[in-house]
């Protein structure tokens, strides 16, 4: 086995490639080639799967007589051929057996997913993350965060049988795990952190107390996670500090090469006040879009630019209007899709992978909104299946985060968590019309303290700005004003832990047309919802 090359090499071959990047991002390429080409590529390998043999696919067909034959379709569309592949059946979605399995429920709350992930899919995996990096050092004009440590806070890496009575049948677990997993020999070595045995850790407090005496005294130059679980890894190291301390130190004094959070998943503007806080003014904040089914998009830009995405590396990208798009008549929308070539700034789109695992015209389930197109980048603005449509309103999950981000601002609230979900007429809230019910967790203590009737007018008000759907709805008295539901602290913890979304790769589904959650919230607070949470008023 040939070792894995010096730290040294290393940071030397990441200054050329950096250098590489630089000259590829200033072009103004809007992809399409690389898009073309990636088609091509897919198609032909599809053609030689049972699945592509039986859809009409076939190698060299032309992107017009593909839209022709092969609708879109969900999860649900592609389950017996996962099915098939998880039994060990070889060429189903993609040619040879499928060796891993990613486990994932999305943030719907739904039913559980099994996605392949090939050896192509794993390749695509470090293939993006590195070009990931390479974007964040172009951007910071540095590659002073290859000489570090990197540490990703991912779930358990003990990956489980599919059928555990079988020596040969194929892993599943977190993505995140099983790219961990499958890193170059070079990253294990020099970057990888929590180490091998602690990422193996499924009980996830303990797991975090073990990072957290592990790496106090390592060369920390790089977190990745999620920005409510980053939060609990840095208050759980820098409590490890001297006591007698009004304020334990930020992150950066205890790490003090520690340059860049790498975060995705959910927005980091509820998250980003805190995170500076914890982690120190200087640390740079580097967004990606990865999802268990590849790896989307990347910052290469401020903030406000968007996400680049990513055109050339293993994924075709397909694009539906939210305007026309129904999951249950997707056989009859395939007319409505466009490519990357036909897309428009300002529209939102649900996004369709084809992918190097065998999904085809796969319906993401992200809704997606182009910043540009003379370079590709856009911003994640919800869930095709979290929106709140019940009354015919059509608000999607990052106007909520906005409005309720901006509300709490204005305050100097800090948010924890927060849900949405109808209340529908004539319910226990004795109301004549519906409304929104806002579950919101806010940190303790505050400068002011909040209340329902302060929070809901303005909430609605700022809703309406932003959405005018909604403003006709409550003009016309289809709505009722917002309820406010102020709930006491740990709430969304215990359903998160109930729900077995406790740490890893775990996000809060921020609101549902139904009250799935919403229910499930109330049970956890039936003692003390009707009274506001004991906020604690500093002289200010």
């Amino acid at each position: 086995m040939i070792a894995p090359p010096p730290k040294g090499l290393v940071k030397f071959a990441a200054g050329v490639l950096s250098a590489r990047t630089a000259r590829r991002l200033r072009r103004a390429d809007p992809g399409h080639a690389a898009q073309h080409d990636t088609f091509r590529h897919l198609i032909g390998r599809l053609a030689a799967t049972k699945m592509g043999r039986m859809t009409g696919i076939e190698a060299g067909m032309p992107y017009a007589t593909f839209c022709a034959r092969v609708a879109p379709r969900t999860y649900e569309s592609f389950a017996p051929c996962i099915e098939r592949m998880k039994s060990g059946e070889p060429d189903v979605l993609w040619p040879g057996r499928c060796a891993y399995f990613a486990v994932s429920s999305g943030t719907t709350a739904g039913p559980t997913k099994f996605l392949p992930v090939t050896d192509d899919l794993l390749a695509h995996f470090r293939q993006t993350g590195l070009a990931s990096l390479l974007y964040y050092t172009v951007r910071v004009g540095s590659t002073d965060v290859f000489r570090g440590r990197h540490l990703f806070l991912g779930g358990s890496t003990t990956l489980s049988r599919i059928a555990a009575n079988k020596a040969d049948s194929p892993y599943a677990g977190d993505i995140s795990s099983i790219a961990a997993l499958n890193l170059p020999r070079w990253a294990q070595k020099h970057f990888y952190e929590p180490g091998a045995e602690i990422a193996q850790l499924s009980d996830w407090p303990a797991k975090l107390e073990a990072i957290a005496e592990r790496t106090r005294h390592r060369d920390i130059t790089l977190i990745a996670g999620i920005p409510s679980w980053v939060l609990i890894l840095a208050e759980a190291v820098r409590n490890r500090g001297p006591t007698g301390q009004a304020l334990p130190p930020p992150l950066k004094t205890i790490w003090p090469n520690l340059e860049c959070l790498v975060h995705g998943g959910v927005p980091i503007a509820p998250f980003a006040g805190e995170l500076r806080a914890a982690l120190g003014a200087a640390v740079n904040f580097h967004e990606v879009y990865p999802a268990s089914e590849g790896f989307i998009a990347a910052q290469d830009a401020d903030a406000n630019a968007g996400l680049r995405l990513m055109t050339g590396a293993g994924l075709y990208f397909e694009f539906m209007p939210m305007a026309v798009f129904d999951e249950h008549n997707l056989a009859h929308l395939g007319e409505k899709v466009v490519p990357l070539e036909g897309v428009a700034p300002g529209v939102d789109y649900a996004l369709l992978l084809t992918t190097p695992a065998g999904l085809f015209r796969y319906v993401l389930g992200d809704v997606v909104r182009f910043v540009s197109t003379e370079i590709p980048r856009l911003i994640y603005v919800g869930r095709t299946g979290l929106q709140l449509g019940a009354f015919g309103e059509h608000v999607i999950e990052k106007e909520l985060t906005d409005t309720l981000l901006l509300v709490c601002q204005r305050h100097r609230w800090s948010i924890v968590n927060f849900h949405v979900a109808p209340v529908f007429a004539s319910t226990l809230t004795g109301q004549t019309r519906g409304c929104h019910e806002w579950w919101i967790e806010l940190k303790v203590p505050t400068i002011e303290t909040p209340t329902a009737n302060v929070i809901s007018p303005e909430i609605d008000l700022e809703l309406m700005r932003r959405n005018d759907d909604y403003a006709a709805k409550r003009k016309s008295h289809g709505l009722e004003a917002p309820a406010v539901r102020l709930v006491m602290p740990g709430v969304f913890e215990q359903w998160m832990k109930k729900s077995g979304r406790w740490g890893g790769q775990h996000k809060m589904p921020r609101c549902r047309s139904d009250r799935q959650v919403a229910d499930q919230l109330a049970e956890l607070s039936r003692f003390y919802i009707e009274k506001p949470p004991p906020y604690v008023v500093r002289p200010g």
